[in-house]
């Protein structure tokens, strides 16, 4: 390998969006690889872009990072997906897109009249929420679709 193919962590940023704390908690997580020169600085072969580019698609739909690392290890060898690797790995991603936008659909309907929190500061509150039963459930937005409950501080969210 040339090491005009090898790309920086300052180059890795710029081209990947991606700050160089999150490359090298992806690297410390092995969602990526890199080498590293004499002088202990970490270098990336061009082709880890495109497995970062992957990282973010299946993110974006919501995947934990356990989840990434575990369709990225089906992978032969551990290289970067291919267009049919990513065909064959977001077939079963379909269901589970279809649930989200089902439930963004509703939430989308339903804002201008309630969307389920337990606030009971809306009128129909009395309707959807009698007594306030959602605070036996717990905190936040009780009746907010499954496919929308995404816990932010929770592990593998990065």
């Amino acid at each position: 390998m040339r090491t005009t193919d090898l790309l920086t962590i300052g180059e890795m940023t710029r081209r990947s969006g991606l700050a160089a704390s999150a490359l090298r908690y992806y690297e410390s997580q092995g969602l990526i690889e890199s080498t590293r020169t004499s002088g202990n600085q970490r270098r990336y072969q061009r082709s880890v872009l495109r497995r970062i580019a992957f990282i973010r698609a299946a993110r974006s739909i919501g995947l934990s990072l356990d989840e990434v690392a575990a369709a990225l290890a089906d992978l032969p060898g551990g290289r970067t997906p291919t267009r049919a690797d990513w065909a064959r790995l977001s077939r079963h991603w379909r269901a589970r897109l279809d649930e989200q936008i089902d439930a963004l659909v509703a939430l989308r309907d339903g804002l201008d009249s309630c969307i389920g929190c337990g606030c009971l500061s809306l009128q129909t509150c009395a309707l959807s929420n009698p007594g306030d039963r959602a605070a036996s459930v717990g905190p936040g937005a009780a009746f907010l679709p499954k496919a929308l409950h995404r816990d932010a501080a929770g592990p593998g969210t990065h």
